[in-house]
């Protein structure tokens, strides 16, 4: 029973953590959809899609983009690490390719400011809101 009760509280704390993640990533992506014209989320369905794109780039992240950091590690290497924001770029486009219409970046030049500057925001984000919030629940859980 005890075994069960551990497990429950596990996956509870794991999908509070995961929401917390996809809330941040939201709130992320509005914030630089609002700064750079040439990209575009379609906020139709109260925002569905702008939720959907996060959700898709979320899942990209976990599984695409560890082969693509593998695969690209000798570039990476070579520049001293100033390949990686061009991973988070690729992730981007296919976020791109997937959503079609509702979710937009024209210029890669912009693609590649849009995506340091999402990485820099989400390790603000995680690193002042989401860490203190996860150890408080995992504490107090």
């Amino acid at each position: 029973m005890k075994i069960i009760k551990n497990n429950f509280k596990f996956d509870l704390i794991k999908g509070i953590e995961w929401s917390l993640h996809i809330i941040s990533y939201w709130i992320v992506l509005l914030l630089v959809s609002l700064m750079f014209k040439s990209f575009y989320i379609d906020y139709g369905c109260f925002g569905f899609y702008s939720l959907i794109s996060v959700i898709i780039i979320y899942i990209l992240n976990l599984t695409v983009k560890p082969i693509l950091f593998f695969l690209t590690l000798p570039i990476t290497g070579l520049t001293l690490g100033l390949f990686y924001p061009f991973i988070n770029v690729i992730i981007l486009k296919m976020t791109d390719f997937i959503m079609g219409n509702k979710f937009d970046i024209n210029d890669m030049f912009i693609a590649f400011f849009i995506a340091v500057f999402i990485s820099v925001l989400n390790i603000l984000i995680s690193e002042i809101f989401l860490k203190p919030i996860i150890r408080r629940i995992k504490k107090n859980g």
